[in-house]
């Protein structure tokens, strides 16, 4: 394969996925926010005590979570939301820690290893990355864009 060629391939493959990867994780995080309010009692243990009414916290993430998830659907949104639910993932890891520290368990009994956890937090640094990484694709789809309309 000529360079040329394998450079567009490589750039095709980079243009799917980085159409595919904010929409899947936005529906990801649409689903899990709907889920702290059809399932909030299953969130509410790992809630630090510090900030108060565990389920007021819950319903607040969850709502996060859901307009974080449209944000990442939405092209124009991308963006911002990416950098937005980078900060979230940041700011929600207290639960996660509180709940590996403790050793709690979720509201349906389900708990995890140490090894569970560290498979939790690489995986919670990973999606970070990845909500970075969409949101600055976004300027290089921009720009392509803006050249394609000056030629």
């Amino acid at each position: 394969m000529e360079p040329k060629t394998k450079e567009k391939s490589q750039s095709k493959i980079l243009k799917v996925i980085s159409h595919i990867a904010p929409i899947a994780l936005g529906l990801f995080f649409i689903k899990v926010g709907i889920m702290h309010f059809t399932e909030p009692d299953w969130f509410e243990p790992i809630v630090p005590k510090i900030p108060g009414s565990a389920k007021f916290w819950v319903y607040i993430s969850g709502a996060a979570e859901i307009a974080l998830g449209i944000g990442l659907i939405i092209p124009f949104s991308r963006k911002w939301s990416g950098y937005a639910t980078a900060a979230f993932l940041i700011l929600i890891y207290p639960a996660n820690l509180n709940m590996w520290i403790n050793n709690l368990e979720l509201g349906d009994g389900t708990s995890l290893s140490p090894t569970g956890h560290f498979i939790r937090l690489i995986i919670q640094l990973l999606a970070i990355a990845v909500c970075i990484w969409i949101s600055r694709i976004q300027d290089t789809i921009v720009e392509v864009r803006k050249q394609n309309v000056l030629l």
